[in-house]
């Protein structure tokens, strides 16, 4: 009985500390301490590092349902064969973050339709929530209009300032933003209050030469893309329509689903060892 009110009350205490993890861990910790002898300094640290792994798992989680990234597109599934003017060791360096996104620093993937600009740009913001950044990925067209909606509430500069808690701003798709005043004014305050101070990572079937069919005043488009190269990372992608060689191959393959799909798979982490932390990494889908 007096183990029984014990337990009891450690659980309370527990909640009133917020430790949730090693109050749903703590008997089975506790137990393989008794079986094997555990001094009471090799059991805190167990616990306290189940803690730590599993808060860094829960945020990792939060993020990933804040950031809105495309579904099963990770760097694994990206085909970087069929894109030879893109080296995977740059992209795994850039997924790191620090030498880019600690500055403010921009990333701009320009090509046309079906070469892959959206889920490179989805995979690196995947990798990025996993290393710890926050991450927002929003069409273009989208954003412009809530910002939009801002402006008419007199609310325009708070609704900019609250995109200021991601670190990366993925703007996909830019050139679907209508050519009208309305639309690249928000668009071009948003890159402008971003600038030098939270990045942003862009999309773009035209090259810069084109985005004056973006932003209507020829100052703006000069300004806009003065702000954006400044200190950014620029990929051209010219390569065939990744969609199009898909129909292709499905054609002579004959009709039928694919013999694999992307997956989204939830791992739980294993419990760890005594002497070591655990590690908590949404683990990237599989194609």
């Amino acid at each position: 009985m007096s183990q029984a009110i014990d337990a009891a009350r450690l659980n309370l205490i527990l909640t009133d500390l917020r430790l949730p993890a090693i109050k749903q861990g703590w008997t089975t910790f506790a137990e393989r301490s008794d079986k094997e002898g555990w001094p009471a300094a090799r059991f805190l640290a167990a616990l306290a590092e189940h803690e730590v792994a599993q808060r860094d798992q829960r945020r990792i989680e939060r993020h990933l349902a804040d950031a809105r990234l495309l579904p099963g597109k990770t760097l694994d599934g990206f085909d970087f064969a069929a894109t030879p003017m893109i080296s995977k060791a740059h992209i795994m360096a850039l997924c790191a973050g620090h030498t880019w996104i600690d500055v403010g620093a921009n990333l701009i993937l320009i090509g046309g339709p079906g070469g892959g600009k959206s889920h490179l740009a989805s995979a690196i913001g995947l990798a990025l929530v996993e290393n710890g950044w926050r991450v927002l990925f929003a069409r273009t067209s989208d954003l412009v209009q809530k910002l939009q909606v801002a402006r008419r509430e007199l609310a325009l500069e708070a609704a900019i300032a609250r995109l200021d808690r991601f670190h990366l701003l993925i703007l996909d798709d830019l050139a679907y933003v209508s050519k009208n005043q309305a639309e690249t004014s928000v668009l071009f305050e948003l890159i402008s209050a971003r600038y030098e101070r939270r990045s942003i990572l862009i999309t773009a079937n035209q090259p810069f030469g084109e985005w004056g069919k973006i932003f209507p005043d020829p100052a703006m488009t000069l300004a806009a893309v003065d702000r954006l190269v400044h200190h950014a990372t620029i990929f051209e992608i010219n390569v065939d329509s990744y969609r199009r060689r898909a129909a292709l191959e499905r054609k002579q393959q004959g009709a039928g689903r694919p013999a694999t799909r992307a997956t989204i798979k939830n791992v739980q982490p294993a419990m760890p060892t005594p002497n070591q932390p655990e590690t908590s990494t949404l683990p990237p889908a599989q194609t």
